[in-house]
């Protein structure tokens, strides 16, 4: 059985490689491992084998893994990607370097008074809900230009980006479409001066299509952790 620094060298052959086939420059595309279900040992063998960023989907989850690995906080990137609850809020705010999920106002301003001041100003990408499916978080491609220059204007919050969970298929005519939505999303914000220079989109199934579609940080679990 691979060990996880041979997936971590895999995947990251996989994005050089989608990103050679595209006009990008190298470097253009970080990779964010997903440890959600996975435990703290597991986490700390990626970081010994170089992997720095890590998602997680459940706040007290990752609360556990955090103080279980508090030794290694300076090196560990945390980032929030699944769905915040109201009351949830301030553990997210004090604890993770970025959430990829702000898909309403409530939720951003909640964060940016819960935001320590001895801390620097928590990253944060828009989800955008481009399938327009109800069981799929996010605030929908209309109103993602209000939700932006809302949470643009929050002083402990900066605004990246976007974050988008298209419908998982595995042919690549829909994968290429769903992203290609996402992206003119991400650009049509871009194109009203907001500075964003975060895309992210792309998982263990389509992060070849992804890159192709342009984006910065491909969220990926199963291909380096295995199946949960």
């Amino acid at each position: 059985m691979a060990t996880i620094s041979e997936k971590l060298q895999l995947v990251r052959g996989r994005i050089h490689a989608a990103v050679s086939q595209t006009a990008r420059p190298e470097g253009c595309v970080d990779l964010l491992a997903v440890s959600k279900t996975f435990p703290a040992v597991t986490v700390r063998e990626a970081v010994a084998a170089g992997q720095h960023r890590f998602g997680e989907n459940y706040v007290q989850e990752a609360l556990d893994k955090m103080a279980e690995l508090a030794d290694l906080r300076g090196q560990i990137e945390w980032h929030m990607i699944g769905p915040i609850q109201s009351n949830k809020t301030r553990p997210v705010a004090e604890h993770f370097d970025w959430v990829h999920t702000v898909d309403r106002l409530k939720i951003a301003q909640r964060l940016n008074d819960q935001r320590p001041a001895h801390l620097p100003p928590l990253q944060v990408c828009i989800q955008v809900n481009t399938s327009g499916e109800d069981s799929k978080s996010g605030t929908s491609p209309d109103e993602a230009l209000n939700l932006a220059r809302a949470v643009a204007a929050l002083p402990r919050l900066r605004l990246r980006g976007v974050m988008a969970l298209p419908a998982p298929t595995a042919e690549p005519a829909e994968q290429n479409r769903q992203l290609a939505q996402v992206r003119v999303a991400y650009e049509r914000l871009r194109s009203q001066g907001l500075p964003l220079d975060t895309l992210s989109m792309g998982m263990s199934a389509d992060l070849e299509a992804a890159v192709a579609q342009g984006s910065t940080l491909v969220r990926v679990g199963t291909a380096l952790f295995g199946q949960r």
